[in-house]
């Protein structure tokens, strides 16, 4: 770590190499660094605002410090004056909210001035709470010269409820999540009336967020909401936002079911970036099987953070679990104070389940430069201003390229060089990555994956809309050409009931309540200090059984707990405060059972299949792992109720004969298997809009449904998510890349950089790396060429 701290904020900014440089110094430090990337500076391409905008807008951008538009706002914005749906996906920071704004706060304007009625409303849905509140705040700056022509206001789970009613009956820009549109306002329509009937836009941001099961999800959700637009008489044109995104038109089209125009050349100015690829150092230490460690990326992150706020260096380091974003502020935090007390308090830690208002302090102390560094997860990577970062640094690949892009663009909003840094954690993947700077640089970003006709997805949305207003015949065009063959079986289920034309939602309960948009698996988790009854956050139900189980231990605002009880029946966990010198990582044990086959292909001897199955999951215990260095310190056993999924996978088998010619053994069959499994998990993302934590896998040397030895690759969500489709369309290129990632990685028996799983239930045992460099090698010298 640095030992002279620069004054914070003081005198120019250095430029991203001096930073890195900085970083870089001494002779450990600078062999981390295995490859840097320079993207240039870029200049921008003005053009005029549409003659439609009106002049007291243009002036009100003007007063904002803004005089012409880029080219790409002026184009985006003549679509959607013309009444044309739009997707605009340009880079972070190419000034896309005002690209859709323009339109939006003039035709506010215009309603403003109608002698009757309350004139015209948008809609603006985000993905996170923290994106709307930070919307909200960017257009009443903007919006300041209209005086009340513009009434923005946010609508969400954190809305006073005294609030609520002036939202519905004066608010003309009313900015939401799809959950708050999905179970608050959709079901209530009526109580929305007014809004409905004049709504003329609706704006959806970070559209490319909406993918998989959620993005299925929050497409039924756009139909519904048009459905009862229609009902109500208006038809509003969409306006969507995305980070650069392949095909960003027709995924736009899946998401509403409207034809969208795309926009996605970048004409605004850029500074310079520069990206380094930083993989942390061997230890001395041995984990699992006695396999080589690497220092894990969470130490590594840790200090790096360190190391820039000592410099004055405004940063924000992304991480992938709460947990990891609490550690590494709290040792950032730590190692500051030996260096400076007064530094300690400008980094903090910012991560979903964090109470409302604790959410919006952290938010306006970065955004007002208190704060010179920011632990986060993703929840603060969709959008929201941070003007003025100067680095960024990714404890991790974030699992998709195009994820990897928005994160790296938090830095350097102001036009300013930036610096981001990409720190691998011992993982095949990553470990691929940082010596394959191409598959990063050199390929373009991932196409955003939905499948709205999903049943699963589907007929909860199905049983809402008959909720809202009765379904006809006529509404299957808007959902989809599944609707019409799930009706028999909701009816079936006693959930829609037919009367003369129409379906009728009879029961009692919410229909909303059906459908789990974010695939949580319920209520979320009341996370209780035992002492004191206080509410410290919440967990999703989904992650409960491996993040706060009885002995977990909770990171929470820099102060760490012990889960002395989980009570599944009423949703708590009751924690007492307390600094164990580990963390915890569950264990887990999984079965699989082939429900329905619908795709087969020969490749050789072996098969690669594709269709849907059953998967049952049980959490059975703990491991406790040493801080910073991750060296077990033992197993704890849990009785936890197992869980069921139905989901879609791809899987292949192989013959005794093939095992015979890749000299697989029956000793080495389970550990060839597995070592396969776990690796191609960790390269699927490459092929996939997924990360590992999407995905699950399991394998078997003889399958009872099969009856050969066999590796399963699932969706982790309810249904399906598109990406086990995707690794069987484009299996060959995925397993070809697994095997050689094995083979290329210099460990000898196995690691954590190749075929060990940071969530394996099994321990890591067995696994046989040149059996699966041998196994994988056969099964593709069967595979078609065209597979």
């Amino acid at each position: 770590m640095a030992s002279n701290p620069v004054p914070p904020d003081a005198g120019a900014r250095p430029s991203p190499g001096m930073i890195l440089e900085r970083l870089a110094r001494g002779a450990t430090r600078a062999a981390r660094i295995t490859h840097t990337e320079h993207l240039p500076p870029r200049i921008g391409s003005h053009a005029d605002w549409p003659e439609q905008i009106r002049p007291e807008v243009i002036d009100a951008i003007r007063s904002a410090g803004i005089d012409r538009p880029w080219a790409h706002q002026a184009r985006t914005s003549e679509h959607a004056v013309r009444g044309a749906s739009v997707v605009v996906a340009t880079g972070t920071a190419s000034g896309k909210s005002l690209a859709y704004l323009a339109p939006v706060l003039s035709t506010l304007l215009d309603g403003s001035e109608a002698p009757n009625g309350r004139g015209a409303t948008a809609l603006y849905l985000a993905p996170t709470k923290a994106l709307a509140a930070d919307q909200r705040r960017a257009v009443r700056e903007l919006a300041t010269p209209l005086g009340t022509a513009v009434r923005p206001a946010v609508y969400d789970g954190d809305t006073p409820v005294e609030e609520r009613e002036w939202v519905r009956q004066y608010a003309n820009y009313v900015l939401t999540n799809p959950d708050m549109l999905h179970s608050g306002i959709l079901p209530s329509h009526p109580r929305w009336s007014s809004f409905l009937r004049a709504l003329r836009y609706v704006v959806i941001d970070e559209c490319h967020s909406y993918r998989g099961v959620f993005g299925s999800h929050v497409a039924q959700i756009v139909r519904r909401l048009r459905r009862i637009c229609a009902r109500y008489g208006s038809d509003p044109v969409f306006l969507l936002a995305s980070a650069t995104a392949a095909e960003p038109g027709p995924a736009a089209t899946r998401l509403t079911g409207l034809p969208v125009v795309e926009i996605t050349e970048d004409t605004s100015p850029r500074g310079e970036l520069v990206f380094a690829l930083w993989e942390p150092p061997l230890t001395e230490l041995h984990g699992e099987q006695g396999a080589p460690v690497r220092r894990t990326a969470t130490a590594e992150t840790a200090d790096l953070l360190t190391d820039l706020a000592v410099q004055g260096v405004r940063s924000v380091a992304f991480v992938r679990s709460r947990r990891g974003a609490e550690l590494i502020a709290l040792i950032a935090q730590e190692r500051l104070a030996e260096v400076d007390r007064s530094l300690p308090k400008r980094v903090a830690a910012y991560r979903g389940g964090y109470l409302p208002e604790e959410r919006r302090a952290l938010e306006r102390a970065l955004h007002s430069g208190d704060l010179l560094g920011l632990a986060a997860t993703t929840a603060l990577e969709l959008g929201v201003d941070v003007s003025g970062l100067d680095a960024v640094v990714i404890a991790g690949y974030p699992g998709t390229r195009a994820s990897l892009w928005q994160q790296a663009g938090r830095a350097g909003r102001s036009g300013q060089g930036a610096l981001a840094v990409l720190v691998a954690r011992d993982d095949p993947l990553d470990t691929y990555l940082v010596h394959h700077p191409e598959a990063l640089f050199d390929q373009p970003v991932e196409s955003t994956v939905l499948d709205p006709d999903n049943p699963y997805v589907l007929a909860p949305h199905l049983c809402a809309a008959a909720a809202e207003i009765p379904l006809t015949e006529g509404d299957f065009a808007l959902f989809g050409t599944a609707a019409a063959g799930l009706m028999p079986q909701l009816e079936a289920a006693g959930l829609l009931r037919r009367r003369a034309r129409a379906w009728h939602w009879t029961r009692r309960e919410r229909a909303a309540d059906l459908a789990d948009i974010r695939g949580q698996g319920g209520s979320p988790v009341q996370v209780v200090e035992a002492g004191t009854g206080r509410l410290l956050g919440t967990v999703d139900a989904a992650a409960a059984h491996t993040t706060v189980h009885d002995g977990a231990v909770h990171l929470h605002q820099g102060r760490s707990y012990v889960v002395k009880q989980l009570d599944l029946e009423d949703d708590v966990a009751l924690v007492e405060e307390a600094s164990p010198p580990y963390s915890t990582t569950a264990r887990d044990t999984t079965a699989i059972s082939v429900l329905e086959t619908d795709t087969e292909i020969p490749w050789g001897d072996a098969r690669l299949c594709f269709g849907s199955v059953e998967v049952t999951n049980q959490v059975v215990s703990f491991l406790r792992r040493k801080l910073i260095t991750g060296e077990v310190l033992g197993e704890t056993k849990l009785d936890l109720p197992p869980r069921t999924l139905r989901t879609r996978a791809v899987w292949w088998t192989v013959t005794e004969d093939q095992l015979d010619a890749a000299r697989v053994n029956p000793e080495q069959l389970g550990g060839a298997l597995h070592a396969a499994e776990h690796a191609s998990i960790g390269m699927l993302p490459l092929f996939a809009t997924c990360d590992r934590w999407d995905i699950g896998g399991v394998s078997v040397p003889l399958h009872p449904d099969t009856l050969l030895p066999t590796v399963f690759v699932y969706d982790g969500h309810p249904g399906g998510a598109g990406f086990a489709e995707r690794a069987f369309h484009t299996a060959a290129e995925w397993l070809t890349a697994t095997r050689d990632a094995i083979a290329a990685c210099e460990c000898d028996a196995g690691c954590p950089s190749c075929i060990q799983s940071p969530k394996c239930g099994n321990g890591n045992d067995p696994l046989h790396k040149r059996g699966a460099v041998r196994l994988l090698g056969e099964l593709l010298r069967g595979a078609p060429k065209e597979a």
